[in-house]
């Protein structure tokens, strides 16, 4: 059964998928650079409508994944 559709379920989900796209295997910054652009749009556009769970989650999640693009794009121009 797939879990309850929510914020954090939602954010969960999109850094997963940008997570997947900066994987070695399957590298494709440009879709990883997407998902972390959509999480960035609801930080904006869901300010002050989140809990301070989800808050604290998605600002921990945004800085994990820029964190995480960096390296990849210095790991694929050292190709």
């Amino acid at each position: 059964m797939l879990p309850k559709i929510d914020l954090t379920t939602f954010f969960l989900s999109v850094s997963q998928a940008a997570i997947q796209s900066m994987t070695e295997g399957a590298r494709d910054l440009e879709i990883a650079k997407h998902n972390i652009d959509l999480l960035e749009l609801m930080h904006e556009k869901t300010k002050g409508n989140r809990s301070a769970e989800e808050d604290q989650l998605l600002n921990h999640l945004l800085f994990q994944l820029r964190m995480s693009f960096v390296t990849a794009e210095k790991e694929n121009h050292g190709k």
